[in-house]
């Protein structure tokens, strides 16, 4: 077999990734008996660098007996590609030869991976000495090597002495400058790439999109997204993605379902950015139709991140249903269980008012981390299960793991629904003596919810002049609800003027006031307070209840009759109405 036909096969499966193809051709090459001939050895040793099969490479690298620049460079950068840092720079270290821009640019990368900037430094200074450093390839890396050691000044010195400057360089500066906390820099480096008249590419435009995610600067990011279109760009998976990212940290969910319609080719990273800001902003029907459509229109693979964010979805709206089907296509599909699936899980169960389920996956995970025993002790605490709850806790303790914050925002709300007073005392006390955090205010709600709703109301207050949290309206309402519930109409009054300062344009302080005068029976006081509502122009926010019909939501809201079925809802009702006898429902107004 001519060398040169084979070394063009084994040069074809190393673009192409073809393992099985490039493998049958070393066979070939062994049984013509050319190992020998170096350039067909570079070629079998790239081809398993570049299809992945770095241990291969390595042991072709090993047997040559004769090794050359192309040798050393494809196995030093097969070791970089392949996630391997330390092995390229223990190979280049063994290096007799002369390094070329290849390898400089692979042990700089290797460098930038492993943040290892001093030898990062020693391999730019051999560049300097050979002359390599103002090479495209080697200037590149060097820069993103400083940009990810944190030294912007560096890289930006690297870019002033490359020869010339290309699309690369710019973004690498870009990119480095944004993650350096320096995006005014990377912005001015991007106006002087336009000037320069070099076009910025996909990568140019993900770096100041991912900041303008970060850094709420909406009408930046706006701006780029209008170059996207211009240039074509804004239909690739990789810029759509950014692009959704960003407007869903603006909760504009209509701008991103039109970048999702765009996007030519979705890949995975684009249903699962879909989902998550559908769930983000509440609207997990939606969330739930993208992950059908997932495996009906795209015909993709749902990864661990996907699976997470619809059983989210599934938990906000209490679809069990839902949820079981994607647990059952978990159990079919995927042999080892993430344990962020695991959580969400456990958390959908919990939430579907299914703890014995919820309590059957936690037991059943490989691992549990501090999120797993967070999840399942808020889930006991809700179902009213405060005993178990805080034996859970125990157990927690037991395993080495240091609860937070979050764990105790669980514990206190299981105390709350059972009315261990005493015992939410104790936890709320030891956060700060026995844990050193102090409590915030969901743990101050809890507590103030825990005292008022066992009616010791003159101890919440006392806890409400003694922490910051003191003034908030929902820890306010929450105890003028107590007020209500025990009779003590003046600390109510006291509270009502409170909420009115602190919302003058909110109904719950009226409501509230009026709802605590009817427990009281000063009907007077009542027709007051409604009045003092009606005056202030202000109208309570109507009540909905959410059922599930056929996989889909119907939306009932009190006193709208809109619905497009509303005859054959009255009709069934009227119907129940009758069945039920004494039942008397009016149905006219």
């Amino acid at each position: 077999m001519i060398p040169e036909t084979i070394g063009s096969l084994l040069h074809h499966c190393s673009k192409t990734k073809a393992f099985r193809c490039g493998a049958s051709l070393h066979t070939a090459v062994l049984k013509a008996g050319i190992k020998a001939d170096i350039v067909v050895s570079n070629h079998v040793l790239n081809m398993y660098a570049k299809c992945g099969k770095i241990t291969f490479a390595r042991q072709v690298f090993d047997e040559m007996s004769e090794k050359n620049l192309v040798s050393w460079s494809a196995m030093i950068s097969g070791y970089d590609q392949t996630g391997e840092p330390l092995s390229a720079l223990d190979l280049f270290s063994q290096m007799r030869l002369v390094p070329n821009e290849y390898i400089f640019a692979s042990a700089i990368s290797s460098c930038a991976n492993l943040m290892l900037l001093g030898e990062g430094r020693q391999i730019h200074a051999q560049s300097l000495k050979y002359g390599f450093a103002s090479v495209s390839f080697v200037s590149n890396s060097l820069i993103s090597m400083y940009m990810k050691c944190s030294h912007p000044s560096d890289a930006l010195s690297v870019y002033s002495a490359a020869l010339e400057p290309n699309t690369v360089s710019y973004n690498a500066i870009i990119t480095g400058l944004v993650e350096n906390q320096q995006p005014e820099k990377g912005f001015e480096v991007f106006k002087h790439m336009h000037q320069q008249g070099i076009m910025p590419d996909r990568y140019t435009f993900v770096g100041l999109l991912r900041n303008c995610a970060d850094s709420d600067a909406l009408h930046i990011g706006m701006v780029l997204h209008c170059q996207t279109i211009k240039l074509g760009l804004d239909s690739a998976a990789f810029i759509g993605n950014v692009l959704m990212t960003m407007y869903s940290k603006f909760s504009l969910i209509q701008e991103v379902e039109k970048i999702f319609q765009l996007i030519e080719e979705k890949d995975v990273i684009s249903l699962n950015t879909f989902i998550a800001t559908c769930s983000h902003l509440e609207d997990h029907e939606k969330s739930l139709r993208a992950f059908a459509e997932m495996f009906n229109e795209y015909h993709m693979r749902p990864d661990d991140f996907t699976f997470a964010s619809a059983l989210s979805a599934c938990a906000a709206l209490a679809s069990i249903l839902f949820g079981k089907q994607i647990h059952a296509r978990l159990i079919r599909t995927r042999l080892n269980q993430d344990l962020g699936v695991g959580n969400a899980l456990t958390n959908m169960y919990a939430k579907c008012g299914s703890i014995e389920y919820a309590y059957n996956v936690f037991n059943r995970m490989l691992h549990q981390n501090l999120v797993s025993w967070n999840t399942i002790i808020a889930a006991f605490g809700n179902h009213g299960l405060g005993s178990r709850a805080l034996e859970l806790f125990q157990q927690l303790r037991a395993t080495g793991l240091e609860p937070d914050s979050v764990t105790f925002v669980g514990l206190l709300m299981a105390c709350n629904h059972v009315g261990m007073v005493d015992e939410g005392l104790l936890l709320f006390n030891s956060m700060q003596e026995t844990y050193g955090f102090a409590p915030d205010i969901e743990h101050f709600s809890c507590l103030i919810d825990l005292l008022g709703r066992a009616g010791r109301l003159n101890e919440a207050e006392h806890y409400l002049r003694k922490f910051p949290f003191g003034q908030d309206p929902v820890i306010l309402g929450s105890l003028l609800s107590a007020c209500r519930l025990h009779g003590d109409v003046a600390m109510g009054e006291r509270l009502a003027k409170q909420l009115l300062k602190l919302q003058p344009g909110s109904t719950s302080p009226y409501v509230l006031l009026s709802n605590l005068y009817a427990s009281d029976e000063m009907w007077d006081c009542v027709a007051e307070a409604r009045k003092m509502l009606k005056s202030s122009g202000l109208k309570k926010e109507a009540g909905y209840s959410l059922v599930q019909v056929k996989g889909k939501y119907e939306k009932f809201t009190i006193g709208d009759f809109s619905h497009a079925r509303i005859d054959e809802i009255l009709d069934a009702l009227k119907t129940l109405a009758w069945k039920g006898g004494e039942i008397s429902l009016d149905l006219t107004s």
